[in-house]
């Protein structure tokens, strides 16, 4: 038999919407501020799954600029009925204080690659959208609702509504069918029907450390519904330092073979309370009682090793973690803040074998970044770029960043200075706080650059060396004379868990490039090498 290593989906990968179309295994998630929208994987034996194109790719689906931080996409759902995949999703345009504007919406494909419709509007009344597809035919749009009211519970329970896929619009009432239970934070609807009960699963108690997933159950589809009496389903012991943490917001998903599996989001902190990587997805095996109520296999904790449906599958490769900027297009794993890609910013021909990107807004710009990104999956990595920039004055800038959002960032950027002319430094910025650890930045010579970030869990130290340093990519840049610059620094605040503000993504590496005289100055990366440390994963 196979076994499942958790996470299935490393580094931010959160509120996963697992499906199964015949033999083929697809889990959605979601993206929040980053472009394109919402991340798709496949797999046909539910331990190996490569990317897919992500169906939300122009502005038209997806216009997020101006979304706040940890707005934009959140918690989709896959759904397949009549021929056609269905995804639902939020564009999540405020979300501090008592208002929350969540517009909620659906696209369709005939094939899971796409193309995808233009968007259907459906409502605005809560975020975490799904849609049920009944025995008879009919479907069901599902959503939390929310509650601004002073005194009220923000989360006001769950609505349902039929959707008319033909007329492709909501039709008749409104039902408030869960208020939840006593865990609060009621969120996150899917539904399923087995054995002649609906069962309703939502996510509950709030995304951190007491996250759970709740099951109730009914025999009719408006209600009511009884909550499972062992509630919750899944959750995570905080005491259990080395467990998997944060488990909840589940979907299920029954394999070819009859067996049962829970996709659910989960974290793993670096250190006390700190998880860089963010929220990502794990799968846990499910059993049904003779009373026809569902359990976690070894549950209610979530564990790191499952037992796999008896499946085989050869995958195709995965994109290489060395991008050279060559090939027509951009590998899959990249994202960008908020815009589509498009030759107003970036460009892979302009230079050919280089990517170019101009200068945009600043790190804490909701609307114009010129920056190119991919997940932090390990805690463990060298990242390294070479860089031609040759910058006018200082609000010019390009080069290696970890990003987590306009908050929190560590930067290691090119730039000129009057005195010092082009120079290398480091910009930091702390829950909102700017900072420039070096007493000053370190000139250089004509010429390009090379950069290079070392990451052992969370401490990083940045690096230095000529652009015609030669090193070897097979043997993680042997040769080179790397030069530090700067001291370690202790990047644990690019996390979830900032103390005065909740957020819900993850950190990214990525390159980018500032102009912040709007004269959008170019710089050219010739290459991206993110290297993991040998026969690691993350811990």
């Amino acid at each position: 038999m196979s076994t499942i290593a958790n996470p299935i989906l490393p580094g931010f990968h959160p509120d996963p919407s697992i499906l199964r179309v015949d033999d083929d295994y697809y889990i959605a998630t979601s993206t929040f501020e980053w472009f394109p929208g919402v991340a798709l994987h496949h797999s046909r034996d539910l331990l190996q799954w490569r990317q897919l194109p992500s169906p939300l790719d122009r502005r038209s689906q997806l216009d997020m600029i101006g979304d706040i931080d940890s707005g934009g996409v959140w918690a989709p759902c896959l759904s397949y009925a009549h021929g056609r995949f269905h995804l639902i999703y939020t564009n999540v345009k405020s979300r501090r204080g008592a208002f929350k504007d969540t517009h909620n919406y659906l696209v369709s494909a005939e094939r899971i690659e796409g193309p995808w419709s233009e968007p259907v509007p459906l409502n605005s009344s809560g975020f975490d959208p799904s849609l049920f597809h009944d025995d008879d035919g009919s479907s069901w749009l599902l959503n939390m609702i929310w509650d601004f009211r002073k005194g009220r519970n923000a989360f006001a329970g769950i609505a349902l509504q039929r959707y008319d896929i033909e007329r492709q619009r909501l039709t008749g009432p409104v039902h408030n069918i869960f208020r939840g239970t006593s865990l609060g934070v009621t969120e996150a609807p899917h539904l399923y029907r087995r054995n002649g009960y609906y069962y309703l699963v939502t996510a509950e108690g709030g995304t951190g450390y007491g996250h759970a997933m709740t099951v109730a159950r009914s025999r009719q589809l408006t209600g009511p519904y009884e909550v499972d009496p062992t509630n919750p389903v899944l959750t995570s012991n905080p005491d259990a330092a080395d467990q998997l943490q944060k488990a909840g917001h589940g979907s299920l998903v029954e394999a070819a073979g009859g067996e049962w599996y829970c996709a659910h989001l989960c974290a793993r902190p670096v250190v006390a309370g700190r998880c860089m990587l963010g929220r990502e997805t794990a799968l846990q095996r499910c059993v049904w009682t003779e009373d026809d109520w569902l359990r976690i296999e070894g549950g209610p904790y979530p564990s790191h090793r499952v037992a796999g449906p008896d499946l085989h599958w050869q995958a195709p490769l995965a994109e290489p973690d060395r991008d050279t900027f060559e090939s027509p297009g951009l590998h899959r794993y990249w994202q960008s803040l908020r815009r589509p890609f498009d030759d107003t910013w970036l460009s892979l021909t302009e230079r050919p074998g280089c990517l170019r990107l101009k200068g945009g807004e600043s790190m804490q710009s909701t609307h114009r970044q010129s920056l190119l990104a991919r997940r932090l999956t390990h805690l463990e990595v060298e990242v390294e770029t070479r860089l031609s920039f040759h910058p006018d004055h200082f609000q010019q800038m390009a080069g290696l960043i970890l990003y987590y959002d306009t908050q929190d960032y560590v930067y290691l950027r090119v730039t000129r200075d009057e005195t010092l002319g082009r120079c290398l430094g480091i910009l930091v910025s702390r829950h909102g706080v700017y900072d420039e650890p070096l007493t000053s930045d370190f000139p250089l010579v004509d010429g390009d650059v090379r950069l290079m970030a070392r990451l052992e869990r969370e401490w990083l130290r940045f690096f230095h060396a000529p652009g015609d340093a030669q090193g070897d990519p097979d043997r993680d840049g042997d040769g080179i004379e790397w030069q530090p610059i700067g001291e370690p620094l202790d990047i644990s605040h690019l996390c979830d868990d900032d103390p005065d503000y909740i957020r819900f993504t993850g950190t990214f590496v990525g390159l980018c490039a500032q102009d912040l005289s709007g004269a959008g100055l170019a710089a050219d990366f010739h290459e991206f090498d993110y290297r993991p440390a040998k026969s690691r994963r993350s811990s």
